[in-house]
């Protein structure tokens, strides 16, 4: 049937749109959610630690089954699982519409990143298993191009929604996109899998990485409402520890391990691996708290909130692919140092902002941040890929984004604990402000600190080994 509806050429270009509708939602929901805050705080009733876990929880679950959604589709078919990843996605985006409490939003949320770690390693490997390699480039291109342009409406979609409709509805509207994704998928993709080597899930590296980055989010968020030397958060810290450091010995020694640490050895690759986590551990809780800065302490509406990152998002949208094509002749680590300092500065003069401050104050550090972040994403990304032999750049790119949602989560986790401890229990404008500026100034530091590692471990124009063969990305 469906070689009677689409020939062979066109077919290729439809699966690469049903997969971008799957791509497009997850993407989406880890920044249309922000602006959308202070509206959830008010109908739920809800504080800032369930707040904190509505972002963190989505992309903590992201995170922590993203390798092994990689390893299912490979081994049980990649149109398989990203058509179970879409359905898990779409009916917990009803659940998140339905929440009327906290806790059954945050849960929500967690099954909603469950789905999107199904389905976002599957996308990039049902398009290097559809495209030849002479149209796998322009395929990726318009792939990571639907990513960015994702996460940059997030913001003003969310803002928009929340306005004139209700905050409900940033959920509500992935199921007519997610039905219609999931018709697309069973339409448009061809099965395949991965079978030129032996699949096996690790499921010990998979205990370990999840416990351990849960325990570590959980000691961050609630540590300003037990204490920090509490037995509760003493326990979750100690609990992180011993389970991140036994799932690195575990992936030392596993034959066909979850996260494959020989791709380390590589320092362009670490140094890309590391700024990525940096700049999300900055970013993302900046986007979380600069929301609510916006809305609770300016008095911005939430279409006001959102429209005002559009000067940041649109330069990412266009700074990025042109310093993507240059990366190619000058290398990415005078790029990612550049742009891990701009970064820098803008959260440096963020954390200068009074609760006074107008637009035209907020208007120079959104630019800064804009150029920055679209000199260090994707410069990261093409060092990274460069740095490991081509049959593991799926590979490659699964770490990348493992550490970036890592970061982020536990950037939002980082930032909110820095808030709660300087603001001492108190709800007023200033308490607010006396988190804000210390928050973003470790923030600032955190990002230095990605331009220091860029500069130092990232190589200029580091060739990927050759391989002898070439699979698909997991």
């Amino acid at each position: 049937m469906r070689a009677r509806l689409f020939t062979e050429t066109t077919r290729k270009w439809w699966t690469l749109v049903a997969v971008s509708l799957g791509l497009f939602m997850i993407m989406l929901d880890n920044t249309v959610v922000n602006v959308a805050l202070p509206s959830i705080q008010r109908d739920l009733g809800v504080g800032l630690a369930e707040l904190q876990w509505i972002v963190a929880g989505y992309a903590l679950a992201f995170a922590a089954l993203l390798l092994t959604g990689g390893k299912l589709a490979d081994r049980y078919g990649r149109r398989l699982v990203f058509v179970v990843g879409l359905v898990v996605f779409t009916a917990a985006s009803l659940a998140c519409g339905l929440a009327d409490s906290g806790e059954f939003l945050i849960g929500a949320r967690v099954v909603q990143g469950v789905g999107a770690a199904l389905m976002n390693p599957a996308t990039l490997s049902i398009i290097s298993a559809t495209f030849p390699p002479e149209q796998r480039g322009a395929a990726i291109g318009i792939w990571a191009g639907v990513s960015a342009l994702a996460l940059a409406i997030g913001p003003l979609v969310g803002g928009v929604v929340t306005q004139h409709i209700d905050w409900t509805w940033i959920f509500f509207v992935n199921i007519p996109v997610g039905v219609l994704a999931v018709v697309a998928g069973v339409l448009l993709i061809d099965e395949s899998r991965d079978s030129s080597r032996e699949q096996r899930l690790d499921v010990p590296g998979l205990a370990t990485s999840g416990i351990g980055l849960f325990a570590l989010t959980y000691a961050l968020i609630e540590a300003n409402g037990y204490g920090w030397t509490s037995g509760r958060i003493l326990a979750s810290l100690a609990v992180a520890v011993a389970a991140l450091a036994a799932f690195a010995l575990l992936e030392h020694r596993q034959r066909l391990p979850m996260l494959d640490l020989s791709l380390f050895r590589s320092g362009t690759f670490t140094g890309a691996n590391l700024v990525i986590l940096l700049a999300a551990l900055a970013m993302f809780g900046v986007f979380f708290f600069v929301s609510l800065y916006m809305q609770n302490i300016l008095g911005y509406s939430a279409v006001q909130a959102g429209a005002a990152f559009l000067p940041m998002t649109i330069l990412i949208i266009l700074v990025a692919p042109v310093a993507g094509r240059l990366t190619d002749r000058i290398g990415s680590r005078a790029f990612m140092t550049v742009g891990m300092t701009l970064v820098g500065l803008q959260l440096l003069y963020f954390s200068r902002l009074g609760a006074d401050a107008g637009y035209a104050e907020l208007f120079p550090a959104l630019v800064v941040g804009g150029v920055g972040m679209a000199l260090t994403m994707t410069p990261s990304a093409a060092a990274a890929t460069r740095a490991v032999p081509v049959d593991k750049a799926g590979v490659g790119a699964a770490v990348l984004n493992s550490f970036r949602q890592v970061g982020g989560s536990l950037g939002i986790a980082l930032m909110g604990a820095i808030m709660a401890h300087q603001a001492g229990g108190r709800t007023t404008v200033d308490a607010f402000m006396d988190g804000f500026s210390p928050a973003l100034l470790v923030a600032a530091g955190i990002a230095l600190t990605g331009a220091v590692v860029a500069a130092v471990l990232v190589r200029p124009h580091e060739r990927a080994p050759v391989a002898v063969s070439v699979e698909a990305p997991a």
